[in-house]
């Protein structure tokens, strides 16, 4: 597996693993095939594991920390915190105030079973408190060695540039992909001009790139992409076109659609680390083989015209979960 940099100082695989799908969202939990997938991922040379502690309510946490036993050595743990969470794991809204910074790097330490998280990221922006004091309160945690690396996740270039100037930041993580590029318009140039490693999240479209679910049939009961807008009768037809152009790219090179969707995101920029999340061995496995295909720039190109902005139909979020991403 290559290296890429987040940040000047920050080594971690060219691909990173996500954790999130092994806890919530994507149906039931298993956690002893996570585990194995997990070991797997490390066993293939992955680095990063990204977590967050609202993830299945500080399950997914407990279960990298599980993971992590005997296998701590060169590994870079990432987790989230700002999202609070009712006794029933219902939202209550975002949190960037200095005392809930100590509290819930805290309480995820004591999940992780760690005594230093290497990356922690603010998971939504508190607009109601001044990212001075969130990243403020975050970078005395690193003085007093329970941090390593400070990021931001879905902030905005304003944002990004507060945030930086109170303390270096290393990553930003966002959601990106081929039908998801909204990052090219302000972010990744923002990034780049401080230094700053980007970490794409959902960089396979929540799976519709892969082609495993194009259609709302193949779509599992309890799934939330059941109700996100992309996946919504109206607007998966439509995706479904553009989603041709990654098939026949994937035809050409004797490859799966997810590895072409991947590499893409890779031929973007050696700043840039990609989280791939998956709780299925073969899925893991034929995603880290990403890294290894090398697509020609008529391939790059075909596929960025293919998915240029404005040919995805629907949004990314809901209208609920639009509100909470700093612009």
């Amino acid at each position: 597996m290559q290296q890429r940099k987040l940040g000047p100082d920050l080594t971690v695989s060219s691909l990173g693993l996500g954790c999130m799908g092994m806890s919530e969202f994507y149906g039931a939990r298993n956690d002893a095939e996570s585990l194995n997938v997990i070991h797997r991922a490390l066993d293939l040379g992955v680095t990063l594991l990204d977590t967050a502690d609202m993830y299945g309510a500080g399950h997914n946490e407990e279960l990298v920390g599980e993971a992590l036993k005997g296998r701590r050595d060169g590994v870079v743990i990432a987790t989230k915190f700002g999202h609070m969470l009712g006794p029933k794991g219902e939202r209550l809204g975002i949190n960037g105030r200095p005392d809930h910074v100590r509290r819930a790097v805290d309480a995820s330490l004591k999940r992780l079973g760690l005594e230093t998280i290497d990356l922690l990221y603010q998971h939504r922006v508190d607009v109601n408190v001044p990212i001075e004091d969130t990243v403020g309160e975050m970078s005395r945690l690193v003085e007093r060695g329970k941090l390593r690396f400070l990021g931001l996740s879905e902030a905005g270039p304003q944002t990004i540039r507060r945030a930086h100037a109170t303390w270096p930041i290393a990553a930003l993580q966002t959601e990106y992909s081929l039908w998801s590029r909204d990052p090219e318009a302000e972010i990744l140039s923002t990034l780049r001009e401080l230094g700053i490693g980007f970490v794409p999240y959902s960089p396979l479209g929540r799976g519709f790139l892969t082609g495993r679910f194009a259609t709302r049939e193949a779509i599992p009961e309890g799934d939330y992409r059941r109700t996100a807008p992309r996946f919504a009768e109206g607007h998966i037809e439509k995706n479904r076109q553009l989603l041709l152009t990654v098939e026949g790219v994937a035809e050409r090179h004797a490859a799966r659609p997810s590895q072409v969707a991947l590499a893409w995101v890779l031929a973007q920029g050696d700043d840039i680390v990609p989280i791939p999340g998956t709780k299925r061995m073969a899925y893991l496995e034929e995603n880290m083989d990403a890294a290894n295909l090398a697509l020609s720039a008529d391939d790059l190109a075909e596929l960025s015209e293919a998915f240029a902005p404005g040919k995805v139909s629907g949004e990314r979020y809901g209208e609920a979960s639009l509100k909470l991403v700093d612009l």
